[in-house]
């Protein structure tokens, strides 16, 4: 299994324009959040509980975060959290919300998260590498950090090893518009 500073470098290696990083703040909560409202349904109860796909999932997720860095496990398990419920109390709703919300969601992320991906001039992380699917919601909490002038070490290794962040300049490996 690669260390958090493995995963982070790789995923930033993927997203160093500035643009490409804003999109990411709003497209992949909007995926975490369609995910977790289509997994919220069917439900069952179980012990006065209602328990949907979404908590085992969810779960998972949340232990190989805390796997790959305590501080930041935690931060994602309230973040997994808050999404889960979110998504259940979407899924509450009448079906057609359930699946119009997630599914919408899940549409606007992504369509979101593509027009970043242009603006950057290199196809998203996860077409070389599942693992970015998961790694993605980290990158934003590790970005925060980085903001807050926290983790030092891992903001040292992204910018040595994936290079600074930039703005505006397409990259000369850029994807071209066609003919």
């Amino acid at each position: 299994m690669r260390t958090l500073t493995e995963q982070i470098v790789n995923y930033a290696s993927y997203h160093r324009d500035r643009r490409n990083i804003a999109t990411h703040f709003v497209g992949i909560p909007m995926i975490v959040v369609a995910v977790t409202t289509l997994l919220a349904q069917p439900t069952f109860q179980l012990g006065g509980l209602t328990l949907a796909a979404v908590w085992p999932v969810a779960v998972a997720a949340a232990l190989y975060y805390l796997v790959l860095d305590l501080r930041f496990g935690l931060v994602m398990a309230a973040l997994l959290a808050l999404a889960a419920g979110i998504g259940m109390a979407i899924a509450a709703r009448s079906t057609g919300t359930w699946l119009g919300g997630g599914l919408g969601l899940f549409v606007a992320g992504w369509i979101i998260q593509f027009i970043g991906h242009a603006f950057e001039g290199r196809k998203p992380a996860f077409v070389d590498d599942l693992m970015g699917l998961l790694i993605g919601p980290l990158f934003l909490v590790t970005e925060t950090a980085f903001a807050l002038g926290r983790a030092p070490a891992l903001f040292a290794a992204v910018q040595a090893r994936a290079g600074p962040t930039h703005g505006g300049q397409r990259r000369a490996h850029a994807i071209s518009p066609g003919p």
